[in-house]
């Protein structure tokens, strides 16, 4: 056999085997049923997949709506007088009002101290207390009396809310039945809800605007609810029935506390009033002996230390006794 015939016989088995080799053997190893199932899986895959890839996005919009929130709470480290005097119910008056009020009462303290008989620095001093302290005191007391008024009702009101979108009313309308039935001040603070959404604000930014209004974890907490559920969906009435049990549950660990720290507040106030009603009855008893604190300068230096000793020894007693959760 020649050699040009031994080449081409050569050639011919090398194509040969080639073409087995593409065509053939995935067939006898298994590679074509290897590859299908790896098709097939994937396919299967997919829906996993593009679930786990809708959570996430749905945990990053979560994330950057907290993020936002907790961004905007940092900013209002100082609240304006303007805002405190709407948190105390007193949204009609404006500052101007309020300042001159506190002049009027500034200036009825100096005079009554100065009738009185004290000295002009005592005069001044009470000026400035009735002033300055007085107002911003009462401020503080009408702010935490609304703000209990508005914890009481606010559990109803969610309630009612999520009665209301189980029925299949939208949640503006379930707040405007809210606003419509509730108490004060749940229902201003619902209307101006309203009211700004209005005018052209998300529902939800208007909703989170109700902290400013009202500061306390509980209006955060809707606010938070129901600004997450307008940026990435979700069952908005399951997320505020659950709020609805967290805020009776605050609520009872609430009265808890204060039922068990009843003893301590008892103590205290007795130990906080010792000192005046001994003062008193000293003062009943021998008056002459005990005159001598307010009639020489080393008794009223002495009775300058003692009030201050003594505020600092309550403050102490206020803040150990004083219960946050």
């Amino acid at each position: 056999m020649s050699m040009q015939a031994l080449a081409l016989a050569f050639l011919a088995a090398t194509a040969i085997g080639g073409l087995a080799w593409v065509f053939i053997y995935p067939a006898l190893s298994g590679e074509k049923k290897a590859e299908s199932r790896r098709a097939s899986i994937a396919r299967n895959d997919a829906p996993a997949r593009q679930a786990e890839k809708n959570q996430r996005s749905r945990r990053e919009q979560v994330e950057g709506s907290l993020k936002e929130l907790d961004a905007r709470r940092k900013k209002e480290k100082s609240v304006p007088l303007s805002m405190r005097l709407a948190q105390a119910g007193l949204g009609s008056w404006t500052t101007q009002k309020f300042w001159i009020v506190s002049g009027v009462l500034a200036a009825a303290g100096f005079v009554v101290a100065f009738l009185v008989g004290g000295s002009p620095l005592g005069a001044v001093v009470m000026a400035f207390g009735t002033g300055l302290g007085l107002p911003r005191w009462l401020l503080s007391y009408l702010k935490k009396r609304r703000e209990k008024a508005f914890l009481r009702a606010l559990p109803d009101a969610v309630d009612v809310i999520v009665r209301g979108i189980k029925a299949g009313l939208p949640l503006f309308e379930s707040i405007k039945v809210v606003a419509a039935d509730s108490p004060e001040p749940l229902k201003s603070e619902f209307n101006a809800i309203i009211e700004t959404q209005t005018i052209g604000m998300p529902l939800g930014d208007a909703c989170a605007r109700l902290y400013e209004r009202m500061p306390l974890p509980e209006a955060n907490f809707f606010g938070i609810v129901v600004a997450i559920q307008q940026k990435s969906g979700g069952n908005l009435s399951e997320a505020l029935g659950n709020l609805s049990k967290v805020l009776r549950d605050r609520k009872k660990m609430a009265e808890k506390i204060q039922a068990m720290s009843t003893e301590a507040k008892a103590s205290a106030a007795i130990i906080g009033s010792l000192p005046p009603a001994v003062m008193i009855m000293v003062w009943i008893s021998t008056p002459d002996y005990i005159s001598l604190l307010w009639t020489t300068h080393l008794g009223q230096f002495m009775l300058l230390c003692c009030v201050g000793w003594m505020t600092i020894g309550v403050l102490v007693m206020r803040k150990m006794i004083n219960f946050d959760f």
